[in-house]
């Protein structure tokens, strides 16, 4: 199934661009959530990380009909998806996010599910309830049961 996303919220792209820098010169990698068609969370995966290449284990992300599609980092500033970078596209949900080196406020950008540039809004939205927490309530159950 197909989810048509409003856009992102600015405090999830805030959340990716301070991991990228944070684990730069590594690359970082993680899954894009949505709550309410808007993206809104980061799942970080177990993944291996060098200063060329993020591997993310796909077996260890939780199933999820909110997941959307990935976000990664670029540590060398470029913005363009390299071939590997399209096969994970294709594995998970149609919006895909390179974040890259400067990992300022305009140093990203979606793709599709096949590589080709998409438009992502920059929401300033609040949340009240992740489509993550969600997910674990219904795996988990409340703390009260």
């Amino acid at each position: 199934m197909k989810k048509k996303i409003k856009g992102i919220a600015r405090d999830a792209l805030k959340f990716m661009l301070e991991v990228s820098a944070s684990s730069h010169p590594k690359e970082f990698a993680g899954m894009l959530y949505e709550t309410d068609q808007i993206i809104t969370d980061v799942d970080l995966p177990i993944n291996q990380s060098s200063n060329g290449t993020t591997v993310m284990d796909l077996f260890t992300i939780p199933v999820s009909t909110h997941i959307v599609g990935s976000v990664h980092s670029h540590p060398s500033g470029e913005l363009q998806p390299s071939d590997a970078d399209i096969r994970l596209f294709m594995q998970k949900g149609g919006y895909h996010i390179i974040v890259a080196y400067p990992y300022e406020i305009t140093s990203w950008v979606c793709y599709d599910r096949v590589g080709n540039l998409r438009q992502l809004d920059v929401l300033d939205v609040e949340i009240e309830e992740s489509a993550v927490y969600r997910d674990i309530q219904e795996t988990f159950g409340d703390e009260d049961d």
